[in-house]
């Protein structure tokens, strides 16, 4: 495990992170391919928001049990909220905002979202 810390493009939002990255979602549902994400899920112990939270914009869809949230100054999705699908909390942490982090280097696990 190491604690990275990230954030959205303009620098307002801002967190930190402790995961060891072994589990990198390449996910191809409509959202997560359009945007580009790469989520790794931690428990919210494991998270935490430095800064921002009053710029974070909540954006749902499909059934909407997953909060995507985006800095309103810059649009990026830094990081999503949402439950297990046992019902724990969970935080998707956006892997290409976290600092210091070689995309190219992970193995990337593929998921099918688009028909979940």
């Amino acid at each position: 495990m190491q604690t990275y810390q990230g954030g959205c493009h303009c620098g307002t939002v801002r967190f930190e992170a402790t995961t060891d990255l072994a589990t990198v979602i390449s996910c191809n549902c409509s959202h997560c391919s359009k945007r580009g994400l790469l989520p790794t899920f931690v428990p919210p112990d494991r998270f935490r928001l430095i800064s921002g939270e009053d710029a974070l914009e909540d954006y749902q869809f499909n059934r909407r049990v997953i909060h995507h949230l985006r800095c309103r100054h810059c649009g990026i999705e830094s990081f999503a909220r949402g439950k297990t699908p046992d019902g724990n909390d969970v935080v998707a942490v956006n892997v290409r905002c976290l600092d210091g982090v070689d995309i190219e280097s992970l193995k990337l696990t593929p998921y099918n979202g688009r028909d979940f």
